[in-house]
């Protein structure tokens, strides 16, 4: 799962890293949560790619009550072509989030331990996501809103948790963003379990358990305790 992420760069690094044509500002952050607004790369229908801040925590077109996103802040890879939720923004409404880095926590005989998982060189991971445009009536200001796609940990990820986000490489970007590319045969093979190269991973303080705990010493390496 991915439950909590870093954003530890500014709209300018993504503009030049995605060669964006619109994005809006954001503050770095150092515990982002569900719920909160993150900066979401998408493909428009003039096939532009932009950075629009949506809210974490998917809301289904369809949805009566904006409250179900409360639940939907991870797809399983393995079910987003076949689930009422997510199967349509799989085909057509895919996006990426950047992350600086993630938070997964391990089980241990002294209680959950975090961690922390970043690439080894570059500013960014790019978390592949789907988003969905909601609003109760026509009248309404319309809600966009996000989740993250997790697939099966890699080698490095396994110790520490049995999920992770699946990280769409460079190369990919183009077809993941793609609004013409809608059948799962294409997508799928884009869902696959990140390598362990370019990743690396730390313990950090527990107090980033917290949701009010914020600051770039959240990510500081410390001395893994049993």
């Amino acid at each position: 799962m991915c439950g909590r992420y870093v954003v530890a760069y500014d709209p300018e690094t993504l503009v030049s890293g995605f060669s964006l044509t619109r994005a809006v500002p954001f503050p770095k952050r150092w515990n982002v949560a569900p719920q909160s607004a993150v900066p979401v790369v998408r493909e428009t229908k003039e096939g532009e790619r932009v950075v629009e801040l949506m809210r974490w925590g998917l809301v289904p077109s369809w949805a009566k009550d904006p409250a179900v996103g409360h639940k939907l802040n991870n797809a399983r890879s393995d079910g987003v072509f076949d689930k009422p939720s997510f199967r349509q923004a799989a085909r057509r409404r895919r996006c990426l989030l950047p992350a600086s880095g993630f938070y997964e926590w391990q089980a241990t005989p002294g209680g959950k331990q975090p961690w922390y998982i970043s690439p080894t060189d570059g500013p960014f991971l790019a978390m592949a996501g789907l988003f969905e445009a909601w609003r109760p009536n026509e009248d309404a200001d319309w809600l966009l809103t996000c989740c993250v796609i997790t697939t099966d940990a890699n080698a490095l990820m396994a110790p520490i948790h049995e999920r992770m986000p699946v990280l769409v490489p460079p190369q990919h970007w183009s077809a993941w963003l793609s609004r013409s590319v809608q059948e799962p045969a294409a997508i799928a093979p884009l869902l696959a379990v990140p390598p362990v190269a370019g990743l690396q991973a730390w313990p950090v303080a527990r107090a980033v358990s917290r949701g009010s705990a914020e600051g770039e010493a959240l990510i500081a390496p410390i001395e893994q305790v049993g």
